[in-house]
């Protein structure tokens, strides 16, 4: 198994991204290799700093860079030599069986779109965030900022093939997928959730428990939730900003430690033909090694793969 990394995406790159690699690679099997994406020259003086084994990573040289504020389709199409396209073509080659960078957000999506492509008959990609359940587990919320309005069928795909990641990925036993909204409530919400919740509720691929609410978000009503990438990405933020209020008042709790975007590593985009993970542009090397550990877990649950197997039933 190859998983590749974008070491030059990244507030702290590389320095984070290669200590990440070294965090990880004790909890990697011997058989995965981490594909280092960036300068050959820089990857190897950092491997020496960090006293990295070269036989447990490869380099693919990618001489530059897309810079977190630049516009992602043309420094996409005006640098095809960066680490972002670099590793998109690496995957859709099958050099690599997944993607990890905490670059240019924009970069990654729109890349993925027109790199890999979207899987025949996804309306739209998401990106899936996670909620740190109180039983101890985690949840799936969907999307979360990819998709700022939507449409009530593409949250209904959204709430499939995020039910597949929960299933095969967490091993969530038929997940159960909530509709965020004002209330418990059918006819609540807005107008997008009210027409959502019609087709969700005749739909026989998931197991749909009804629309749920805010401090729904964080207990076992639901382990998916669904909705659109306005609301999901403020809800993603809120939750990190009660972390950082919690350490800056130095109060600590296990639950509320899951509440720290290291835990996770970053988010993936589903609906796309590979598997992608888009790291926090202030990722530190404890979230880089836990996006790497969560690439293997999608590349051994085979998360897309089941994705297009959904679609074709």
């Amino acid at each position: 198994m190859k998983i590749a990394l974008d070491v030059v995406g990244g507030d702290y790159a590389p320095d984070s991204t290669i200590e990440g690699v070294k965090l990880a690679l004790p909890e990697l099997p011997q058989e995965v290799t981490v594909v280092l994406i960036g300068s050959e020259a820089l990857i190897n003086s950092k491997l020496k700093q960090f006293n990295i084994a070269p036989d447990r990573v490869e380099i693919s040289s990618a001489e530059e860079v897309i810079e977190m504020g630049e516009h992602p389709t043309k420094a996409l199409s005006q640098k095809p030599q960066a680490s972002i396209p670099v590793g998109y073509r690496l995957l859709k080659s099958g050099a690599v069986e997944a993607f990890c960078s905490a670059g240019n957000t924009g970069a990654m999506h729109v890349g993925a779109m027109f790199s890999i492509k979207t899987i025949s008959g996804i309306i739209r990609p998401g990106i899936a965030g996670f909620a740190p359940k109180e039983n101890g587990g985690l949840g799936v919320i969907m999307d979360v900022g990819a998709n700022a309005d939507c449409r009530p069928d593409v949250l209904l795909q959204f709430g499939e093939i995020a039910s597949i990641y929960a299933e095969h990925v967490l091993k969530i036993d038929r997940p159960k997928v909530g509709l965020m909204s004002l209330g418990a409530e059918e006819k609540k919400g807005t107008l997008l959730t009210q027409a959502a919740y019609q087709l969700f509720k005749i739909n026989n691929k998931i197991n749909f428990i009804g629309n749920i609410e805010g401090y729904d978000i964080f207990n076992d009503k639901a382990d998916v939730i669904i909705c659109d990438g306005f609301t999901g990405n403020v809800i993603l933020k809120l939750a990190e900003s009660i972390y950082s209020l919690l350490k800056k008042r130095s109060f600590s709790d296990p639950f509320f430690e899951k509440f720290n975007y290291e835990s996770i590593g970053g988010s993936p985009i589903l609906g796309v033909n590979g598997n992608v993970i888009i790291g926090h542009g202030v990722s530190t090397a404890a979230a880089i090694k836990n996006m790497l550990l969560q690439a293997r877990q999608m590349v051994q649950s085979q998360v897309h793969q089941k994705i297009k197997e959904s679609l074709q039933d």
